[in-house]
């Protein structure tokens, strides 16, 4: 990874255009990424400085100048933002490339796909760009829609776009799908289910899970009424769509099976799924399955509230890319390195009432210039892991299961701005 930040090819590859980063300048290609690799948070000013001090004072031979805000900000616009897309892909193929490390439910790799509205600095060229919604009170905020394709079991992000919000959820979803692979298990929410959704996945022969709404269609209310556990059906494509640029026709039929999951309260939910099997797929193995999807949740709290996402560094569409993306490495830089300390934990967890976990929170603040130790080319890197695992180790929070939380499905009904306004940003 260290090698790639460093690399002349990576330059090459990721500067926007032939002339950017040829002179030699007090911030080159290498050190521009690392400064927005750190967790930028505070003001521009305050974060600068403390990465120039950092590195000099951490390593003697490092020649890093001062540089201001305004010159950071002209050399970001020469970065492409698939950078951190392409730097993640390094890692998520690392940790996958050791197959005794990763989870899988049933011979599975149990992924997830959902949606999120990440709100932007209100600025005409991102309004423009990703638009713009109300909230009950009329107040006009800019957002974007981001989609992101997570195993949820292993809490790594295989796959994550931010796109316009009139893209729809089902365009956004399929657009993860050069990473699917057979052996996957995707599970979605309400809102995806469709005739031309199920048809992808089973073309590339990769399974889905998908839950429904009671009032779906005619079949699924009829099997909600008759109250079967289980049944295998089949589903057509829409009668009235055309089919002039379609693989299949009207008369086309895909099989999918309906699952009755009842809820604690008394509340029914009902799941499609191309796993017809119903010997090597029992009916009740789909609750805890579809829990799983929750960890996809989870990961938009850490994204927006622990790595504080929507406290962006710039107010461009080229800085609102780098920001969101550059979250995205971060945070499956953090998940590579818990999953190494599986080993460690489950030892310190024996005899104890509650098994132990990293404390999320708390790693990601770690991280804050330990990333620049750890991408840093000439750091001893042994000692930069080492010094991150103990304080991981030493600061765990119990795992409570089986305790639920109601969704809020209110909680961002009021929100009239940013979470950080322009010129505007924390400085302690």
């Amino acid at each position: 990874m260290r090698e790639a930040i460093f690399s002349r090819e990576l330059a090459l590859k990721f500067k926007m255009n032939e002339q950017d980063f040829t002179r030699n300048r007090k911030q080159p290609f290498s050190a521009t990424l690392l400064f927005m690799l750190n967790l930028l948070r505070k003001s521009l000013a305050i974060e600068i400085d403390g990465f120039v001090r950092h590195l000099k004072d951490r390593f003697s031979s490092d020649t890093t100048q001062h540089f201001t805000s305004s010159a950071f900000t002209q050399n970001r616009k020469k970065i492409d933002p698939k950078v951190f897309n392409h730097l993640s892909e390094i890692i998520v193929e690392n940790f996958y490339a050791d197959n005794n490390t990763w989870k899988l439910f049933s011979g599975f790799r149990i992924l997830a796909v959902d949606g999120s509205w990440i709100t932007l600095p209100l600025t005409s060229e991102l309004k423009k760009c990703y638009g713009a919604n109300k909230n009950s009170s009329g107040a006009e905020i800019v957002q974007a829609k981001a989609s992101v394709l997570y195993d949820v079991l292993n809490g790594i992000t295989l796959d994550a776009v931010l796109e316009n919000l009139n893209m729809g959820e089902r365009e956004l979803a399929l657009k993860h799908a050069y990473q699917w692979k057979k052996g996957d298990l995707i599970i979605y929410d309400r809102g995806y289910p469709s005739y031309d959704f199920i048809y992808e996945h089973v073309k590339q022969k990769v399974d889905c899970l998908i839950r429904v709404k009671l009032t779906h269609n005619a079949m699924v209310m009829a099997f909600v009424a008759g109250g079967k556990k289980s049944i295998v059906t089949e589903i057509r494509a829409h009668k009235n769509q055309s089919f002039g640029d379609k693989e299949y026709n009207r008369n086309s039929v895909l099989k999918v099976r309906l699952l009755r999951i009842e809820l604690p309260g008394g509340e029914v939910e009902v799941l499609m799924t191309t796993l017809l099997d119903s010997q090597k797929y029992p009916a009740k193995m789909f609750k805890e399955l579809y829990f799983l999807r929750w960890g996809i949740e989870t990961f938009y709290d850490e994204l927006k509230n622990k790595l504080k996402v929507e406290h962006f560094t710039g107010y461009s569409e080229v800085s609102i890319q780098q920001d969101f993306f550059c979250a995205i490495f971060i945070s499956n830089l953090q998940s590579v390195m818990v999953n190494d300390l599986e080993e460690e934990l489950s030892v310190q967890n024996q005899d104890k009432k509650y098994n132990y976990k990293v404390n999320t929170n708390l790693s990601y603040g770690f991280l804050k210039n330990r990333v620049l130790d750890l991408l840093y080319k000439d750091a001893p890197l042994y000692k930069v892991f080492h010094e991150l695992e103990t304080l991981f180790l030493k600061n765990t929070v119990p795992i409570r299961n089986n305790r639920s939380k109601p969704r809020n499905i209110d909680k961002y009904k009021h929100r009239n701005k940013p979470k950080v306004t322009k010129n505007q940003k924390d400085a302690i």
